[in-house]
């Protein structure tokens, strides 16, 4: 039987504060240019040891014997996670912006504010404050790109020439380990297909949610694959040599579910992903994949039947890494000449061809086809040092996607201050908003030793700031302090979810733990 533990009312909020206090005492000292490093003993990590300033990393090591203060930690780890997830970095933020939501609510909500009223004006005053946030942001490219990269990875310049290099040259740009002491980008042929994996249990690499394939075989086909008998020809194969399969087609909600539990199980390394584009453009988008993996295509139209596959219909690649909403696939080397002659056929097509739409999609297909993936790999002396200093160069790669994707905002916890103008003090929810906005401002100069208010009062127009790193005022943009502009809304949209669920709780159920055992 599991016994239960629960808490109501105040005995509850100051057990879940505790918890709060904790992991965000922890993981705020690493905000800002002068953020400090974490510590971390662990069986999971590498020789028992991580050293990080990676947000999400320290908030994933905390687990507390309390299990009322380890829920708190739970949510606020939730909405790191998710930031991390949806844009790649701002995961500290995240975190500092709800605590700071949940002190203002202790300060400024009595025994007789209507909680809900406040919540409900708290999430209209934060979407108006992301619509400023996404109207005020400016596309990236050149240096910019440059300056997000290295203030991404812990302001070495380094790293930073590397990544927005790479990105320079390619679209996509991937992270792995050096088999050396060397760091160094290769750009090798590869391509992107707009969509991501069908079921959460493919995943691999839990941190990044993304399901890594090293070189696997490759099925394509337009059929509905409604029986697992159709390909159990080269399923068994597959699994005895412990290789890994990618699925291109629709899947019966009866062989994904066998798919499932499999992968879960770790009999199969399997994934799948639905064909991209519909119509004609699926069939040719699909033809092109098979010409560049070296595999056959199995299509309704021409009557193919999936029952007399064989291995050698299968596509190879390289590697391929599929997420939640995008796959990467990098080709096999010897696959090069044969996509050359595959793409001049289509440039020859594409001279023929006068409707302006159609012309596009070739020139597409054959961007697709010509297009390289950058690689950046990590090495370093030691194995500590690897893993911190890939979670980094991880970090800046996402957060210069990000950029690239929704533009760019003042740093340095600027473009959030700048909003507080919009925000009046007529309420208790815009008093806790006001709160918030200032925070991650003040949590940076904190770390750098710096008196935030003496520092506040100097800044008189939009993206005025403060360099902690070399104790000056001005405009963060044109100093080079600029955060991806979906790492700020992220950042502030999941703070105020996990905040104002957790401002919303009166009663908290846990299991009673003993010898640190649940019971």
């Amino acid at each position: 039987m599991i016994v239960k533990q629960v808490h109501l009312g105040d005995s509850g909020q100051e057990k879940l504060r505790a918890g709060i206090k904790k992991i965000a005492g922890a993981v705020k000292s690493t905000l800002g240019a002068r953020g400090r490093t974490v510590l971390i003993e662990s069986e999971n990590h590498v020789g028992g040891i991580t050293v990080t300033k990676d947000g999400v990393t320290v908030a994933r090591s905390i687990n507390l014997y309390d299990p009322t203060e380890n829920l708190a930690v739970m949510m606020l780890r939730q909405a790191a996670e998710k930031t991390a997830t949806m844009a790649g970095d701002g995961t500290t933020t995240s975190i500092v912006l709800a605590e700071a939501i949940i002190d203002a609510a202790e300060a400024y909500i009595e025994e007789d504010t209507n909680v809900t009223e406040v919540i409900r004006e708290i999430n209209s005053i934060s979407e108006r404050i992301d619509a400023r946030l996404k109207k005020k942001s400016k596309k990236v490219s050149g240096r910019r790109l440059r300056d997000v990269a290295t203030i991404s990875a812990n302001n070495d310049k380094k790293v930073g020439d590397m990544i927005a290099g790479a990105f320079e040259e390619v679209e996509m740009v991937t992270v792995e380990n050096s088999m050396n002491s060397e760091t160094y980008v290769d750009i090798i042929k590869g391509m992107r297909i707009e969509r991501g994996y069908t079921s959460k249990y493919f995943v691999t690499d839990q941190k990044k949610q993304e399901c890594v394939m090293e070189n696997p075989y490759v099925l394509i086909t337009d059929h509905e694959i409604s029986n697992l008998a159709n390909i159990e020809e080269i399923l068994k194969p597959i699994v005895a040599q412990g290789k890994s399969l990618l699925i291109i087609g629709e899947l019966s909600q009866n062989v994904l579910n066998t798919l499932n539990v499999n992968a879960l199980q770790g009999k199969i390394k399997v994934c799948n992903i639905i064909p991209p584009n519909f119509g004609y453009r699926k069939k040719e988008l699909l033809e092109d994949l098979a010409v560049a993996l070296g595999g056959t295509y199995f299509s309704d139209d021409t009557g193919d039947d999936l029952s007399v596959i064989q291995m050698g219909d299968l596509g190879r690649a390289a590697k391929i890494v599929v997420r939640k909403d995008m796959t990467v696939i990098m080709h096999s080397d010897d696959m090069g000449e044969t996509i050359s002659d595959h793409v001049e056929v289509l440039k020859k097509v594409v001279w023929g061809t006068e409707q302006k739409e159609e012309r596009d999609f070739l020139q597409e297909r054959i961007a697709n086809l010509s297009g390289g993936i950058g690689v950046i790999h990590v090495g370093a002396l030691t194995d500590i040092e690897q893993k911190e200093k890939r979670d980094r160069i991880d970090d800046a790669v996402c957060a210069v996607q990000a950029a690239i994707e929704g533009g760019i905002l003042p740093g340095g916890g600027i473009a959030l201050l700048n909003c507080m103008p919009m925000v009046d003090e007529s309420s208790i929810a815009s008093k806790i908003v006001r709160a918030a906005l200032f925070a991650p401002f003040s949590q940076i100069l904190e770390n750098a030793g710096v008196d935030g208010l003496s520092k506040m009062i100097d800044f008189k127009e939009d993206g005025v700031g403060y360099d902690v790193k070399n104790d000056k005022i001005g405009q963060m943009l044109k100093m080079g302090i600029i955060d991806p502009a979906n790492v700020t809304r992220n950042a502030l949209e999941n703070a105020v979810s996990v905040a104002t669920t957790i401002m919303s709780t009166s009663s908290i159920i846990t299991n009673v733990r003993d010898n640190g055992d649940t019971k």
